[in-house]
């Protein structure tokens, strides 16, 4: 399949032009490791099955012989083995150089698992699923760069979409791999699935604990019902909690949303303040909305 250009591709070559290395963090699926592979010059996946156990022996002794390549060196889910943060930093101070290393993750390490936080050293950068404009299904006649540097300018324009189309879109979300298939039943069971693995399997994953698929279910609902809005988490749990076969506590709650925090699935947008200067925010309540 064509390659289909990202917005982040400019930012990852940017930041290899001023940092030692980048992060790229973001959900799964959004298309990290594919827009890294059309920069790097070699790769080492970590989740490799046939070379999996040879890394984790090799990393428990010494992890900078798995960053011998050419570079930059792509390192792909990278938090699978947390020792290699280090030794990236470490290889980058020792080289003195830029673009050396590019590492990609899907959900957030426990810092404790590090030592430095790579400041100065590693680049760190988030990545979305699909806009409309990459994925082709826009024409892109108005830009929000164009409107900062030019507020004159006419904004006037007429999708190329309809309302139909827009539904449709909206539900099959910007995953890169579901653009590949051909009908639009298959395309709409690539979010599906997500949705299904993220509550079964991803959110008990990501830190260890073993988490109940139905609430999780649950807690996803509560937010899609109330996405965009400025709904408090006692709002959340309140509708969580009207069904009589749920049970959940504040706690409960705050430890499954933070769960998909670092599967990157939930990312509320946080109270925005108009002016440097001001002490005084025009909301004081993150909106809750999801990465996709």
């Amino acid at each position: 399949m064509e390659y289909l250009e990202r917005m982040a591709d400019s930012q990852i070559q940017e930041r290899l032009n001023a940092f030692g290395a980048v992060l790229i963090e973001g959900p799964k699926w959004c298309g990290k490791t594919t827009s890294a592979e059309h920069i790097a010059a070699s790769v080492i996946k970590l989740q490799d099955t046939e070379m999996r156990a040879q890394y984790i022996a090799t990393a428990a002794t010494n992890p900078a012989l798995l960053l011998r390549g050419a570079t930059p060196r792509l390192i792909d889910e990278w938090q699978d083995i947390p020792a290699l943060w280090d030794a990236v930093r470490s290889m980058v101070d020792s080289r003195g150089l830029e673009g050396q290393f590019i590492l990609t993750g899907s959900n957030t390490v426990d810092k404790s698992q590090t030592l430095h936080s790579g400041n100065g050293r590693i680049s760190q950068m988030e990545m979305l699923p699909m806009s409309l404009w990459e994925s082709k299904e826009s024409n892109g006649e108005i830009s929000l760069k164009d409107l900062f540097d030019n507020p004159q300018m006419n904004i006037e324009a007429v999708s190329d979409v309809d309302i139909d189309q827009l539904i449709f879109i909206t539900c099959r979300g910007g995953w890169p791999a579901s653009l590949r298939l051909r009908d639009d039943k298959s395309k709409l069971m690539v979010a599906k699935n997500y949705f299904r693995t993220a509550c079964k399997e991803d959110v008990s994953r990501v830190d260890g604990v073993s988490r109940d698929e139905k609430l999780a279910r649950m807690i996803l609902r509560s937010y899609a019902r109330n996405i965009s809005t400025l709904a408090k988490k006692t709002t959340l749990l309140a509708d969580v909690s009207a069904s009589e076969e749920i049970d959940c506590s504040m706690d409960t709650f705050t430890s499954y949303v933070k769960a998909f925090e670092k599967l990157f699935i939930i990312q509320d947008i946080g109270a925005w303040c108009p002016a440097v200067h001001s002490k005084d925010a025009i909301r004081n309540t993150p909106k809750r909305s999801f990465c996709e």
